[in-house]
């Protein structure tokens, strides 16, 4: 349970990473030589996804939606400055119970 949480954690990071080199690029004006690390940074949060124990891509990915969520929320409070609100906080928090509910759930045999 621990290494699924940390991948999902790692792959948070680099797709939102990745995600804000494109963000910075197009809407901050940066160079685009911040595409590059965008690019790879992306590619990282792909493969770390694959890393994921999960029968079936499609449970993987829906449970990576909660962590992604709750992750992109650390990053406005740490990156961008921005105190999330309780709503936002409720939010992440209730999509967290979702996806630890489609990851952990009891599964018929």
């Amino acid at each position: 349970m621990l290494v699924s949480f940390t991948v999902y954690v790692g792959a948070a990071v680099a797709e939102i990473a990745g995600c804000f080199a494109f963000w910075a690029w197009l809407r901050l004006g940066k160079s685009p030589a911040w595409l590059v690390p965008g690019l790879i940074s992306l590619a990282a949060f792909a493969l770390l996804l694959t890393r994921i124990d999960s029968d079936f891509a499609g449970r993987a990915y829906a449970a990576y939606g909660g962590v992604y969520i709750a992750s992109s929320l650390t990053w406005l409070w740490l990156v961008e400055d921005q105190t999330p609100d309780r709503w936002d906080l409720f939010g992440g928090l209730l999509c967290l119970a979702g996806a630890a509910v489609i990851l952990w759930g009891p599964r018929a045999a």
